[in-house]
C-alpha cells in the first residue's frame, strides 16, 4: 500500500515546493519595486500591496502548507531516511530557514502594506538572494547526499 501512494506524496511534495519557491523568488522582487516606486503616488501603491498580498495568501501560504505535510510523510515513510546522515539535518535545517524567510516575507509585507517601506529597494534586492542560497544547499544535500 505504502509504496503505491509514496511516489504520489513525492510529485506532490515537488510540485508544492516549486510553487512555494516561485513565490519565495518573487515577492522580495515586489519588495523591490514597491520600495522603489511605488511610494510616489497612491494607485501604483495599492497595486502592488494587492499583489503582495495575494501572491503569499493564495500561493505561498498553502504551497508552504503542503509541502511540510507531503515531506512531513516523506520523511514518516520507513526506510527513505537515514537520520543518521548528515545530508539530512543539513536539509533541514534550511528548510527551517526558508521558513523563517517566508514568515519574515509575510511581515515586511504588513509593514509595506501600512505605508512607507521599511527598507530600500537595494536591502529587497539582496534579500532576494536567500531563497537561492538555501535552494542550493537543499538540492545539493538531497541530490549529492554528503
Amino acid at each position: 500500500m505504502l509504496s503505491a501512494v509514496y511516489p504520489w506524496i513525492k510529485a506532490i511534495h515537488i510540485m508544492a515546493v516549486i510553487a512555494w519557491m516561485a513565490g519565495l523568488f518573487y515577492l522580495p522582487r515586489l519588495f523591490v519595486y514597491h520600495a522603489e516606486r511605488g511610494t510616489d503616488a497612491e494607485e501604483p501603491r495599492r497595486s502592488f500591496v494587492i499583489m503582495e498580498e495575494k501572491l503569499l495568501r493564495v500561493i505561498m501560504n498553502p504551497a508552504m502548507i503542503v509541502a511540510w505535510a507531503a515531506g512531513l510523510a516523506l520523511a514518516a515513510t520507513p526506510g527513505v531516511l537515514a537520520w543518521s546522515m548528515v545530508w539530512v539535518w543539513l536539509k533541514l535545517a534550511a528548510i527551517i530557514g526558508m521558513t523563517w524567510f517566508h514568515i519574515w516575507l509575510a511581515r515586511q509585507r504588513r509593514l509595506m502594506a501600512s505605508g512607507t517601506p521599511p527598507h530600500s529597494g537595494g536591502f529587497y534586492r539582496a534579500m532576494n538572494e536567500v531563497p537561492t542560497v538555501l535552494m542550493v544547499v537543499i538540492v545539493l544535500a538531497v541530490v549529492v547526499k554528503f
